[in-house]
């Protein structure tokens, strides 16, 4: 069922300024998980805990892409307008408890609060723009938003470093309270409360509790897969998923307003959306940590060196998925637009997996200019395919699957890939990161290298094959929609 007009229609000032607000929030989330990276030697110095290096990282990442579907139906029962800013405070708050963490556990449990505020952060940016846009429009303003990801972990490093050295790693989180702050005031002022029918009662708090208790183990145990391997606790934590996620999907059926409608995996769109995302990210994401290996265990290059030489493929996806969206806003036909971005990142992948220790960096260079544009280029299409695909009473929950499957495909490509190499090298660092023990390894870090890439590649190609499946949803709207402060017929009323 394709949408032709928007639920909130805005004067066009304070269209960009409710936009604005919601990029602000969105970036807030994005940046969060980039930027702590380069504090991390130093928190360790500080608060001791090596043993719980990744998970500083990965409580984030675990909750955040947990929370994502949840949110996701709740914005559709009441709003995207409240969850923005109760997500907004609840991050911020949560930011200061993790600059006054007096130990490594007290950061962890305080990221993972920040994964969940997060998460709704997320969720709730991406679905408001089905209320704001018409869907030629939304095309660019989500091209937009996603390459403000790339924008983050580029900037994230760079500023987590300069504010460590500066003003210690504590203020890498509290610098979060005045951005969260503006972000939040604008929200509250430009963005119009919209009237929904939802109630309480039509929470599915057995279909949040089941899939969280499905989703947290799982998540749990493949990000522990990748630096403590296949252990005793991982295949413990993995089982109870599988028993919890088979629960959810049992407990899912004729439930009259489910968390997750089943209902959506039958609209081919929105089932051919959720496999590209999920295998684009597993080898885009999955081989992403392992790059900075290839410039300094296989070329021998300094982390200097290494940091400067991975920034064109983040440059590349910034232009990428704005000139993407532009296009796919303007063509009838847009999977080819995805299929040629995907058979570039696949290609570059594959060009990756020839890197050997004689190789040229410029030529690595290259090939992560390849990643960049590939997967930046596919990034605004399939949202708003399925937003164009589903009803707009279930946009939050079907967008967000798009997002929680795309994390999912991010978390099991790192850790398949990660025992790949590790298989081959069979050294893991703290964080999880496989690194050469001794020059004798070199030709085993090579050969786990070029075969993890390889199989990126693959995963990618398989890609390129459902892609080629897409039913194409129109994304271009009524133009009559677009007068200002127009009401559409039958569309909810708005509380100013």
């Amino acid at each position: 069922m394709a949408i032709d007009r928007p639920r909130i229609q805005l004067a066009r000032p304070r269209l960009v300024l409710v936009t604005f607000g919601t990029l602000l929030s969105l970036v807030l989330s994005a940046l969060d998980s980039s930027i702590v990276a380069t504090a991390m030697p130093r928190i360790i110095a500080d608060l001791s805990g090596i043993q719980y290096y990744a998970w500083v990282t990965t409580a984030y990442l675990v909750t955040s892409t947990t929370v994502i579907p949840i949110s996701g139906r709740l914005g559709d029962l009441f709003g995207r307008k409240r969850f923005l800013q109760a997500g907004t405070i609840g991050f911020l708050v949560a930011s200061a408890l993790a600059g006054l963490a007096g130990s490594i556990e007290q950061l962890v449990a305080a990221r993972a609060v920040q994964g969940v505020f997060g998460g709704f952060l997320t969720s709730s940016a991406f679905a408001s723009m089905a209320d704001l846009y018409l869907p030629a429009t939304r095309a660019k303003i989500q091209g937009l938003f996603t390459s403000m990801f790339a924008v983050a972990a580029i900037a994230g490093p760079i500023l987590g470093g300069i504010l460590t050295d500066t003003l210690g790693w504590r203020s890498i989180f509290y610098v979060n309270v005045p951005f969260g702050l503006i972000a939040f005031a604008i929200v509250a002022a430009s963005m119009p409360s919209l009237r929904t029918h939802g109630t309480w009662r039509q929470i599915d708090v057995r279909g949040a509790v089941l899939l969280s208790a499905g989703l947290l183990p799982l998540l749990s145990g493949l990000s522990a897969t990748r630096s403590d391997g296949p252990t005793a606790v991982v295949t413990l934590l993995l089982a109870v998923a599988a028993v919890m996620l088979g629960a959810f999907v049992w407990a899912e059926r004729g439930v009259p307003h489910p968390i997750v409608p089943l209902g959506l995996f039958r609209i081919p769109t929105v089932r051919v959306a959720v496999a590209v995302s999920f295998l684009s990210a597993f080898g885009m994401f999955g081989s992403n940590i392992f790059v900075p290996l290839v410039y300094q265990g296989l070329l021998g290059l300094s982390a200097t060196q290494s940091g400067i030489l991975l920034t064109p493929r983040m440059v590349a996806m910034v232009p990428a998925s704005i000139v993407s969206g532009q296009i796919v806003s303007r063509v009838t036909h847009y999977r080819w637009v995805s299929i040629a971005g995907l058979t570039m990142l696949a290609a570059g992948l594959f060009l990756m997996s020839r890197v050997g220790p004689g190789s040229d960096e410029r030529d690595v260079a290259r090939n992560l200019v390849l990643l960049g544009i590939g997967f930046g280029s596919n990034q605004p299409i399939y949202q708003n395919a399925v937003m164009s695909a589903v009803p707009h009473e279930v946009v939050g929950v079907a967008a967000s699957q798009v997002q929680f499957w795309r994390s999912l495909g991010q978390t099991m490509g790192v850790a398949v890939l990660g025992a790949i190499l590790a298989f081959q090298v069979g050294v893991t660092a703290p964080g999880g990161a496989i690194v050469s023990a001794a020059p004798a390894s070199a030709a085993a870090l090579a050969a786990g290298l070029q075969q993890l890439f390889l199989v990126a590649s693959l995963v990618v190609a398989a890609a390129v094959l459902i892609a080629l499946t897409l039913r194409e949803v129109p994304f271009r709207g009524s133009r009559a929609a677009a007068a200002p402060e127009a009401a559409a017929p039958g569309a909810p009323a708005v509380a100013e």
